[in-house]
């Protein structure tokens, strides 16, 4: 294999540019192939456990076949093969010299040769020999030649454990008592009311040991008395008194006229309430009356930056009337024009945003033309009521193309709210003049409340298309939709108006 790296097939072909991966691949694949090296013609630890275990039980079952046969056949030959034992085979004794390793069983059960018609019972023992068990109802061993005996006449009999010593019997449980049958109406509470009581366990009796090592030093620190304590505290809260004590005479000099600080001072505020439907001009008077610095007719003469005219239908240089909220508002006292200004437009995005413009937008009407409209029902209606009819027939006048006739657009053109107007006043050239001109005018003509612009957006469903003030009262107009009865109402307006000498209202 070459020093130069070479890109194995199974490595991501987009590791090609990083060396460590290739090389991190390269050895994984070394590692598994050495794996599958060393495994190839193993068998598995499954394969080696079956294997031991299928053995087994092979000679489990011979052995128990051949048992199974030499139940059925007793009579079986003497030299008939044992079955193979489920134990270990005894290793066959040691051999030293050629020769079998004498036991000490056989060496200790030699006897000197007894003559031929003797009792063998009344043979004189050997010393050193141990006595003769006495009988413990086994047979007794034949006399005669030991079948299993060698050549050199040493016995080759093996003798078991309990021949070569005898164990020491051990206490046996005496066989329970018979139990009697039971039988279907045995009486079971009987039994329990006879029964003996439980055997009491022993007591736990103390063996006395002697003498006993001493206990390890104690590393718990001894608690301290509560009394104790208790006191400490308070003669340390004494202390501290006492040290503020000394620290108050030495602050104060002696000196008992010094006054105490003073607290934060106290903002004094002005209230500056602007009325519904006042233009621009009208609320700068307010203002100045108030006591606020600045020009506030300049500080409105445009739209301030936080403030998006353009998105209400607005041109971008068209001045803040129609958006300066009539409310009261409370400012400090000699605050600028411009804090007023602030809070007016907070104000009016807070109320428009409660006003639906659904149906005037589906009349292709904006919400700077809501507000224009808004300021003329402002500017006209004294009675809270009539606000959307006459937010209907502006609409009835608009969509047949028919001049809106109010004179409070030209008014406001004039800055004459006040004198009645003349002839030539309603003959004045002027986008204002909805005498001549038709449509809206360019601009709001005041400053209109929740109320007008809520009725600007959603006008009454009539079909009037005039309304004329009614005279002896204080500012209710008559509506119609017929230009007959309108003449009629005018007439009736102006002779009331020429018999007063004024306006025939009566507020």
């Amino acid at each position: 294999m070459s020093d130069e790296q070479k890109l194995p097939d199974s490595i991501d072909p987009f590791m090609a540019d990083d060396p460590k991966a290739v090389e991190r691949e390269r050895r994984r694949l070394q590692r598994e192939a050495r794996r599958h090296q060393r495994s190839s013609g193993r068998k598995s630890l499954g394969e080696r456990v079956s294997g031991v275990i299928d053995g087994a039980a092979d000679k489990g079952r011979e052995a128990i076949e051949q048992t199974k046969d030499r139940a059925r056949n007793r009579d079986a030959a003497a030299d008939a093969p044992e079955p193979p034992s489920f134990r270990r085979p005894r290793p066959e004794p040691a051999t030293l010299d050629g020769g079998p390793i004498e036991r000490y069983a056989d060496a200790a059960t030699e006897a000197p040769a007894t003559p031929a018609g003797a009792d063998p019972a009344e043979a004189p023992a050997t010393p050193g020999s141990p006595a003769a068990p006495e009988s413990t109802g086994s047979p007794a061993v034949p006399a005669g030649p030991d079948p299993a005996a060698g050549a050199d006449g040493s016995s080759g009999r093996r003798f078991s454990a309990d021949e070569l010593m005898p164990r020491r019997r051990t206490r046996r449980t005496p066989d329970p008592a018979p139990v009697a049958p039971v039988t279907e109406d045995h009486d079971w509470f009987a039994d329990a009311d006879d029964a003996p009581p439980p055997p009491l366990p022993p007591q736990r009796r103390e063996v006395a040991t002697g003498e006993y090592p001493p206990l390890p030093p104690s590393t718990t620190p001894p608690t301290r008395d509560k009394t104790t304590l208790f006191r400490r505290l308070i003669a340390a809260a004494l202390l501290l008194l006492v040290v503020l004590a000394v620290y108050g005479l030495l602050t104060r000099g002696g000196d008992d006229s010094a006054s105490p600080p003073k607290g934060p001072a106290t903002l004094k505020t002005e209230s500056v309430t602007i009325p519904e439907g006042y233009t621009r001009s009208q609320i700068a008077d307010v203002a100045k009356d108030a006591g606020l610095s600045g020009d506030y007719e300049k500080a409105t003469a445009k739209a301030p930056k936080g403030f998006d005219i353009a998105k209400t239908g607005a041109p971008k240089d068209a001045s803040l009337e129609g958006f300066l909220f009539p409310a009261t508002y409370e400012l400090e006292k000699g605050a600028n024009v411009d804090a007023l200004v602030k809070d007016q437009l907070s104000a009016f995005d807070d109320n428009i945003a409660q006003v639906s413009l659904k149906d005037a937008e589906k009349k292709n009407l904006t919400m700077y033309d809501v507000v224009i409209i808004a300021s003329m029902i402002e500017r006209e209606v004294l009675v809270p009521k009539e606000r959307p009819l006459v937010a209907a027939v502006i609409y009835n006048r608009l969509s047949q193309g028919v001049p809106l006739g109010i004179d409070a657009t030209l008014r406001y053109d004039l800055d004459n709210f006040d004198e009645p107007l003349t002839e030539s006043d309603l003959q004045t050239d002027s986008p204002y003049n909805t005498r001549i001109v038709t449509g809206l005018p360019p601009t709001p003509i005041a400053n209109p409340g929740l109320d007008s612009l809520k009725a600007a957006a959603d006008p009454a469903k009539v079909d009037y298309l005039y309304y004329v003030v009614k005279p002896g009262t204080c500012g209710k107009h008559f509506f119609t939709a017929d230009y007959d009865e309108f003449l009629a109402a005018s007439d009736k307006y102006n002779a009331a108006r020429e018999a007063e000498g004024g306006s025939p209202t009566d507020c």
